[in-house]
Parts: structure tokens; sequence; C-alpha cells
């Protein structure tokens, strides 16, 4: 399921919903579920009307504050191995992912109501995930470096575990090397 489909918008619109999503991102990160939207808009440089007149709630903000990062990392994977090996562009995607799941622990709440197993969101979600690993792996299955018996959405299952994990104080550290283990465990020879 695609994004909703989004009204032309003047250039300066455009960019201010883009400073209160990259603004929101930011603030549902550091603040949690008890993130201001004053804060948010205050942080975009606008003000709280404006934030109100590209969202007009709370999880209208939160939904579009997730879709715009699940582009943001599904979009990663192309641009990686565009200038990267295929082992250096998958682990520095999942250390995006980790970021990436990082950035969802302040809206939680909200996406548990929208992302239920079956909802269109919980579907896109997995998919596009999915399809972003998939790439990573066939890049690194083409250039010989990754073994061809990989399951993309397995490996998307031990990334989450994982990001999972990282998200727990003083454990990133931990997480990076988990993230090393499993970029080697996708080797096609030990």
């Amino acid at each position: 399921m695609a994004e909703p489909a989004q009204p032309k918008r003047r250039a300066d619109a455009r960019r201010n919903r883009q400073a209160l999503l990259d603004s929101a991102a930011r603030v549902f990160a550091r603040a949690g579920a008890e993130a201001s939207l004053n804060q948010i808009a205050r942080e975009a440089g606008l003000g709280i009307g404006t934030l109100f007149r590209h969202f007009a709630t709370r999880a209208e903000l939160v939904e579009a504050t997730f879709r715009n990062e699940l582009r943001r990392i599904c979009d990663a994977a192309p641009e990686l191995l565009a200038v990267q090996a295929p082992p250096a562009a998958t682990s520095e995607w999942m250390e995006r992912f980790l970021d990436y799941m990082t950035t969802k622990h302040g809206m939680v709440d909200t996406l548990q109501a929208m992302m239920t197993t079956g909802s269109p969101l919980y579907e896109e979600t997995l998919g596009r995930l999915t399809d972003a690993v998939r790439g990573l792996i066939e890049a690194g299955v083409s250039s010989g470096d990754f073994r061809s018996d990989v399951d993309p959405s397995d490996a998307l299952a031990q990334l989450g575990g994982i990001a999972y994990m990282a998200g727990q104080p003083g454990r990133r550290d931990q997480a990076r090397r988990m993230i090393d283990l499993l970029v080697r465990g996708l080797r096609a020879s030990a």
C-alpha cells in the first residue's frame, strides 16, 4: 500500500512540512510520548498554527513522521549500494535501521494503535523494509559476498531483535557488535 496522496503544495509549504517532520522525528526520539507539539513547531522554526495546518492531530503527525522515516530508511539501501560494496552498505544500512527504530520510541503508543498485525500500515512497513533488506542481500549475492540461501525476512527479524535490544540503556555498542555478527553470517565464506 502506498503512502496517501498529498495535495500539490507551494514550495514554502513543502519546506515547512518537511521541517516539521524532521523536527518531529528528533523531538519524539528525544522526549518520547510526552513530546510537545509546541516544541516540535519551535524546533522547526515555525508556529504551532503552521503545525496544525499540516497535521490536524497528534496521530496524523505521528503517522506522517513514521512514514517519512520509513521512506528515508528504505531509500537509503540503494543509495548506499551506489557508493559502497554490499557488505559495507549492509552494515551502514543496519546502523541506520537502529537509528530509525530509536526514532519510533516516542511514537510507540500512537503507532501501536495504527500498527496492529494485518493493518495496511503494518503490512506496508514490513513489505518496504523486507524489500530494502532483499536489495542489500541480492547485491551481496551478485557480488559474491553473501550467501544465496538467506531469506530477507529472517535477516530483518534478527535485525529487529537487535534494534529492540539497542533501545535499552547502555546496549548500543553491543548492538553494533551484533550487527557485525549478522553481516558475517550473510557472508558467502567465513
